[in-house]
């Protein structure tokens, strides 16, 4: 299992170097530039010189790529252009909020979708089945900004229960305002990804209620609740822990749209007014540190799969 890991890991070096290279292009490719957002439009040519040669934006640009290379595999992704922090330092602070509501949000869409999936499985074609097959089409098609909307006006503007602005609150320091504040922006999330969940799971459940150790299982006379939970659901978990690995890597990743309804002080949040500001290199660092999770996260995933079906072999 180390050795499988180990390769997997120098076999996505490529895909991380190639990245990079993207994203580092990408960037450059915008047009306008971070030395006219810093010193405005009444800038002097002199002060203009100056800025871009104190940045380094005067070398050519592969010569500025390889810097930055070879400064973010030693752990240094730069500085930010307006605060002037290390960019991993900013990055850093806000990960522990994302996290947080990422966990919180993935735990509010298996707690929601699971259930769905297993008795629109159980009982498929019935009205059941379809009832809840609209809602999980409406749980994806409802935007989640709209969502998060409707939530803050119900429990925030009419009902007063919690805050319209959700701040990072560790649940370790105090677990009843970290759920004040987590709950909203969880269940916008949450509930979006319990119709991914419940759909991926179902057609999962589905297929492997047909196979025949299912009818040789029911014939020997067990349960139907043993048959599901000990036997089919086990197998039908395999596609359906990727799906919750990559919904939770964009979760860390940052939920920008909802962390910018909700105030939430995430990662999300510091890309947008990263972006806004030009601040490129906070920007690089932030893609970067998201393409990372989702490639550990894969990882993880595959290591996984040999946990929940033991006929997985690794050479």
């Amino acid at each position: 299992m180390t050795g499988y890991v180990v390769r997997r890991l120098l076999q996505l070096l490529p895909v991380l170097l190639v990245a990079s290279l993207g994203i580092w292009a990408m960037i450059y490719a915008v047009p306008g530039g971070p030395v006219a957002s810093i010193l405005g439009e009444n800038a002097t040519p002199e002060q203009v010189r100056e800025l871009t040669a104190r940045l380094g934006l005067d070398q050519p640009v592969l010569v500025q790529y390889w810097s930055w290379l070879v400064s973010a595999l030693s752990g240094d992704l730069g500085r930010s252009l307006h605060t002037r922090d290390p960019v991993l330092h900013l990055i850093m602070q806000r990960v522990p909020a994302t996290l947080q509501l990422g966990l919180c949000a993935t735990v509010v869409g298996l707690v929601l979708g699971i259930p769905v999936a297993i008795a629109s499985a159980i009982w498929p074609g019935s009205w059941l089945d379809r009832a809840l097959s609209g809602w999980s089409a409406l749980a994806l098609g409802v935007p989640t900004f709209w969502l998060g909307i409707l939530l803050i006006l119900l429990f925030s503007v009419e009902l007063r229960w919690l805050p319209s602005a959700s701040a990072y609150v560790p649940f370790l320091e105090s677990p009843w305002q970290a759920f004040r504040n987590t709950l909203m922006p969880a269940l916008t999330l949450g509930t979006y990804v319990s119709g991914i969940f419940a759909r991926f799971l179902r057609a999962s459940l589905l297929g492997e209620l047909k196979a025949d150790y299912v009818r040789t299982a029911r014939a020997k006379g067990l349960r139907e609740r043993d048959v599901v939970g000990r036997h089919v659901m086990r197998n039908a978990l395999l596609p359906f822990v990727t799906v919750v690995g990559l919904m939770l890597a964009t979760f860390i990743g940052g939920t920008v749209v909802t962390e910018a309804v909700f105030t939430y002080p995430g990662l999300g949040r510091l890309l947008i007014q990263a972006i806004g500001s030009r601040d490129y290199p906070l920007i690089q660092g932030c893609i970067l540190f998201v393409l990372v999770i989702y490639v550990l996260m894969n990882v993880l995933v595959d290591v996984l799969y040999a946990y929940i079906d033991p006929r997985i072999e690794y050479s």
